[in-house]
């Protein structure tokens, strides 16, 4: 069975940084490009930025372009989401997802995690 694992979210105050990673279960998916998703209460899952399967191109969603930062680490199967200078409005459920390709389509995506929360208070 493919997993990808969620971690590192957790309550922080508005201004501060969290750290996500994503571990997956099998090396083959140091071949994948890999993203991050999120989804707010009330609200449809949104994209929120994607990798390469070599690291060598990224995307951001212009919410979080110059705060966060997407990176990999294939040698551990594992994917980063650096959180920098958080906002409440980042409150939400962050995924992450394995695909052929760096997308901002969830329907390029073929793997998904079950998804850590994030709470930014204000």
């Amino acid at each position: 069975q493919v997993q990808l694992v969620e971690s590192g979210g957790g309550l922080v105050q508005a201004g501060g940084s969290l750290r996500l990673s994503c571990a997956a279960s099998r090396r083959a998916f140091s071949s994948y490009a890999r993203g991050w998703f999120r989804q707010a209460p009330g609200k449809e899952r949104e994209f929120v930025a994607a990798i390469s399967w070599s690291g060598g191109s990224t995307v951001y969603a212009d919410s979080v372009k110059g705060r966060f930062t997407i990176s990999r680490d294939n040698a551990k199967v594992t994917v980063y989401l650096q959180m920098n200078s958080l906002k409440p409005e980042d409150t939400a459920v962050y995924y992450c997802a394995a695909g052929t390709r760096e997308s901002k389509w969830e329907d390029d995506y073929d793997y998904w995690g079950q998804g850590t929360q994030v709470t930014v208070s204000s």
